[in-house]
């Protein structure tokens, strides 16, 4: 049975589902968060997710499953690999998984990423760096960025 859980972040209410243990949605959504006691692993989810917006954590840990199309989740799999306060362009992206002419594919794969902020499908920019495309819009992504680069050039502590 999927469980949904909401947290509220500087971008919006993330709408969490989880499915036998992983988490395979995480979402914008319009909901007013309640208080609820949350399970270890919402607890983890939450913790790492208001540690990302601190700046403190720079990469996820909290068990993802992702449901896609085998060249989807080739995309999905290579952005999780881009590091923390950094970018990549559609055309990196496409000749690191093989498919050099593959940008516009690129680009929806990102378009269809379910796991906001954990498949880091905002640090995905156009040629020379320009801000394109971002299904929870071009503002949030121009806010991810932005709390990624100061974020990575302060010390931890």
């Amino acid at each position: 049975m999927k469980e949904v859980f909401y947290i509220k972040t500087p971008i919006g209410t993330l709408q969490i589902t989880q499915l036998h243990g992983n988490v395979c949605s995480i979402s914008l959504c319009n909901v007013q968060c309640a208080s609820v006691i949350l399970t270890p692993l919402q607890q983890m989810v939450k913790s790492e997710i208001e540690g990302y917006f601190a700046g403190k954590v720079h990469k996820f840990s909290f068990p993802v499953s992702m449901e896609g199309t085998p060249f989807q989740l080739r995309v999905w799999e290579e952005l999780i690999r881009i590091p923390f306060g950094s970018t990549a362009t559609y055309g990196d992206i496409a000749g690191r998984i093989g498919a050099p002419k593959a940008s516009r594919a690129v680009g929806m794969a990102c378009n269809r990423n379910p796991l906001l902020l954990a498949v880091p499908c905002h640090r995905v920019v156009g040629a020379g760096g320009r801000l394109t495309g971002f299904a929870v819009g071009i503002e949030r992504k121009e806010f991810l960025l932005n709390l990624e680069k100061q974020k990575s050039r302060q010390p931890f502590g």
